[in-house]
């Protein structure tokens, strides 16, 4: 089973998920946004991917933080930040079959998953 997480309104998951119903992927979505995410889920993402990887620290939320909570990062601070406002998770997140991606390119999906 594939689970993409992200936020519904961001054009890049509409890409990813135009993309997975395009190649006959089924899917289930997680809105962080609204659902939020699991403590232990994210830090599961941080460990297996680097939290410079999973904190989207281009975006506007980010971006937006006072620069004493942007400097200074570890995983714990970044997990803090990520918890406390979803929208500074890199999105999208894609999970299957035990493998893990950040982001969308549609080249990579398709080395990632092929064609259902």
């Amino acid at each position: 089973m594939i689970t993409l997480y992200g936020i519904k309104a961001c054009d890049t998951v509409k890409k990813a998920r135009a993309w997975l119903d395009e190649h006959g992927h089924a899917y289930e979505f997680h809105d962080y946004k609204t659902q939020g995410i699991a403590h232990d889920k994210l830090t599961g993402w941080v460990k297996k991917l680097g939290w410079e990887k999973v904190l989207n620290r281009a975006g506007t939320t980010f971006r937006k933080l006072p620069p004493a909570q942007q400097q200074n990062l570890d995983a714990s601070k970044a997990i803090e930040l990520m918890l406390a406002q979803p929208s500074m998770i890199k999105r999208p997140i894609l999970e299957t079959k035990g493998k893990l991606h950040a982001g969308f390119k549609a080249v990579e999906y398709q080395a990632l998953l092929g064609s259902a």
